[in-house]
């Protein structure tokens, strides 16, 4: 589809100026990159049907809506230690109208020693938990999700993960809210963990939002010593030099180098994949995510067998059959990646974007899972 009315769109809805030609193929795709919302101003003068008028009026009332939920339960959070709101109406505060950015969930991040304490006070007040693993616990009440962090940077280096982490958690003050530099840091952080699994446009526009308010030319230096503690400065500015020739971005001179055949081809990543990922064919994904690991015998061996663990029923019951989980996970593969029609062609394809998709996330300095992310257990930041 043609991209272009979508970047007019955006323009129109963040900047106030140009025009936009909407239809189906608009409105469908702002839904899936989650920001439908964001027209909400200028949906008044859009030339569209009185029916898709009404039905997208009807989703932004019900995103400001549950956006209205979020933030009353995030103010009512019953946690005593100090936190900090990570995402969300962080990042939501640099928007033109604050109220129009789509939220998911509530982030928040404690000192270490503050989190026992903290993840007690939520389930005290009735806050049940649906998942808790190494990174994060997530809980849910009143049908808002929240997610407290042990460790929110995701990246290769322990180091560079401790950096950031301790960054975050020394900023943390009575306000909830990081000083601007530190957030940009996590809003760059929150795109790469999401960039291997599939990004879409709230995110990246999160980043342009930040950039636009707190990032002119005289603060690039200072947030620049930043941001390289954690190996993001590149994909920083190729992300920023994208977002001024495709989003309206007023332009800068620190990201003025980058490449822009290499902007196009990660905004062309980016429109494929929508929020989350959620545009991507399951199976497709799946190739995709194989070849990627297939680059090295041991990182395609430990997803073989990490799969087969989770897949083969049988290692739950036997443990003598763990050992082999990785050959079932093989066959599994083999078997269904085969039973697709026009198979063979569509692997070469699939291995064709796999090492495509490798050779952007190189250039943008990005480390991906199968160099082994850095997980926080036992007070110690260790590889995978």
């Amino acid at each position: 589809m043609n991209k272009e009315p979508i970047f007019d769109l955006i323009k129109l809805s963040l900047w106030e100026h140009g025009k936009a030609s909407v239809n189906q193929d608009v409105f469908d795709e702002m839904k899936l990159h989650a920001i439908s919302a964001l027209p909400a101003s200028c949906l008044p003068s859009l030339d569209i049907s009185p029916e898709m008028k009404r039905e997208w009026k009807a989703i932004i009332i019900q995103q400001i809506s549950f956006n209205t939920r979020c933030a009353y339960e995030q103010s009512k959070l019953p946690i005593s230690v100090p936190y900090v709101i990570l995402k969300g109406t962080s990042a939501a505060q640099y928007y033109p109208h604050p109220e129009y950015r789509t939220m998911g969930d509530i982030d928040i991040m404690t000192r270490r020693e503050d989190y026992d304490t903290a993840l007690q006070q939520l389930t005290d007040n009735g806050y049940r938990i649906v998942k808790d693993i190494y990174k994060e616990a997530t809980l849910i009440k009143n049908g808002i999700s929240i997610d407290i962090h042990r460790q929110f940077a995701s990246l290769n280096n322990p180091e560079q993960v401790k950096f950031l982490d301790d960054l975050i958690i020394e900023n943390i003050n009575p306000t909830h809210i990081l000083p601007d530099l530190i957030n940009g840091l996590t809003l760059i952080d929150h795109i790469n963990q999401h960039l291997e699994g599939g990004l879409g446009l709230r995110q990246i526009i999160d980043w342009m939002m930040f950039v636009d308010k707190c990032l002119p030319d005289d603060k690039w230096l200072e947030f620049y010593e930043l941001v390289k503690k954690t190996g993001l400065e590149r994909l920083a500015i190729v992300c920023t030099r994208m977002c001024e020739i495709y989003l309206g971005l007023p332009p800068r001179k620190w990201c003025a180098e980058a490449e822009p055949k290499l902007c196009e081809q990660l905004m062309e990543y980016v429109i494929s994949c929508g929020n989350f990922g959620n545009k991507k064919v399951h199976d497709t994904a799946t190739s995709e995510n194989v070849f990627a690991h297939i680059r090295t015998p041991k990182s395609f061996f430990s997803l073989l067998q990490k799969q087969g663990l989770t897949n083969w029923q049988a290692t739950k019951k036997h443990k003598s059959l763990r050992p082999f989980a990785w050959i079932y996970q093989l066959f599994r593969y083999t078997s269904r990646g085969l039973k697709r029609k026009s198979a063979i062609t569509k692997l070469k394809s699939e291995y064709g974007a796999a090492r495509k998709k490798a050779a952007m996330f190189e250039a943008l300095g990005v480390k991906t899972a199968v160099k082994g992310l850095v997980q926080y257990k036992d007070g110690k930041y260790v590889k995978e």
